[in-house]
């Protein structure tokens, strides 16, 4: 098997695997701290949790009949690719949430002793009792974290994930600014639900903005570059090796002003997670290699970031 299709396999497995644990945290902090308390969250999920308070519909087959239909838009603007991971995301996600509801009603009515209160229209449990604040912050937090782990791996969980990636692929504007404005209305639309109030609207809000957030905090942080600098007489054999994992390496020709000797300068952009392999690299072929590792603030291109501003229309 060659060794680029076997790599590519083990990023497929690896993406496929996070998506997986994103959707499975978004579904727990969705059904574990929000639903309980009827507090209606952002995306597709919240819109079925609105026609949930005010009907009893399911939530889940909600979400999924309107994926559909948005699924058909994405393919032709976000490509296969990202609509494979898509499609599977939204069958997961559908799976997930219907099964975290059916194991917090089986663990409420086999465990009297386990929770405290039960909302009487749904079954579901108050995992955090009486206290509605905190249990809006953590669900909130789990739910930004899990969906900043799917779109890591270049997936989505559908609905307005997938409006705000057809958007943040031509414009400079974050995922999280564009979710939000999707998302404002849906959140606001609670108020028409049999229990809506302001108190929970405000509860909405507060988890659209914490949801955000760490979905900002957890993609830039996955997404962050560095540049390093690489001064090695073996700079050969470092280059080779690093190019072997499937990273650029630029050679510059330099010259020492001290010792007017000429030397060859690496210079490697990688994404930061993978600066302790690179350095591992270093370390086993030349331990006396000087090295110079700094934060860029952008790096666009093949392998990283789409440049997104559009280049003026000559007259």
């Amino acid at each position: 098997m060659p060794a680029i299709f076997k790599t590519s396999i083990l990023q497929d497995v690896r993406d496929y695997f996070t998506i997986t644990l994103g959707l499975l945290m978004y579904a727990t902090g969705f059904t574990c701290f929000q639903l309980p308390y009827e507090i209606t969250t952002g995306g597709l999920a919240g819109a079925g949790a609105v026609i949930f308070y005010a009907t009893g519909f399911p939530v889940q087959y909600t979400f999924f009949m309107v994926n559909i239909i948005l699924l058909t838009i994405a393919v032709r603007v976000l490509g296969w690719r990202f609509c494979v991971k898509t499609i599977y995301a939204v069958f997961m996600l559908t799976f997930l949430l219907g099964m975290t509801q059916e194991v917090l009603i089986y663990l409420a009515q086999h465990n009297p002793g386990m929770f405290q209160n039960v909302n009487p229209r749904s079954g579901l449990p108050q995992v955090v009792t009486d206290n509605i604040f905190m249990s809006c912050i953590l669900g909130a937090a789990i739910e930004g974290i899990g969906i900043g782990l799917v779109f890591l791996s270049n997936g989505s969980t559908g609905g307005t994930d997938i409006i705000a990636a057809i958007i943040n692929k031509y414009k400079d504007v974050t995922l999280g600014q564009m979710m939000m404005l999707c998302d404002l209305i849906i959140i606001t639309s609670s108020l028409i639900t049999p229990t809506g109030s302001v108190d929970k609207l405000l509860y909405g809000y507060t988890t659209l903005i914490i949801t955000n957030l760490l979905l900002d905090y957890v993609i830039d942080r996955g997404r962050q570059s560095v540049q390093f600098f690489i001064f090695s007489r073996r700079y050969d054999e470092i280059a080779s090796a690093i190019s072997a994992t499937h990273r650029g390496v630029t050679v510059l020709n330099g010259q020492g002003w001290y010792t007017q000797q000429e030397r060859k300068v690496l210079v490697v952009l990688a994404k930061k997670r993978e600066s302790t392999n690179i350095f591992r690299i270093i370390q086993s072929i030349d331990p006396n290699a000087f090295v110079s590792q700094s934060k860029v603030i952008g790096v666009f291109g093949e392998g990283f970031d789409r440049i997104k501003v559009k280049a003026e229309k000559k007259k």
